[in-house]
């Protein structure tokens, strides 16, 4: 997703996506350990995908803070 998205979707389904996020960095993870990964550019996305998960709420954290 871009960015742009990711700020227009609600902190609670970002934590959901956050979650699942996290959970298939430990499946791919596992599978690169056993030799199984087919595409190991995958990790790289994920872990990207989850950047911008937690800095988009950080931001919005911040926002509410000032407030």
């Amino acid at each position: 997703m871009k960015a742009k998205e990711l700020r227009e979707t609600s902190p609670q389904d970002l934590q959901t996506k956050l979650i699942d996020l996290k959970t298939e960095l430990f499946r791919l993870r596992f599978q690169l350990a056993t030799g199984q990964l087919e595409n190991p550019m995958r990790i790289k996305e994920v872990k990207k995908s989850i950047a911008q998960i937690k800095t988009i709420l950080r931001e919005e954290e911040l926002r509410a803070f000032e407030q």
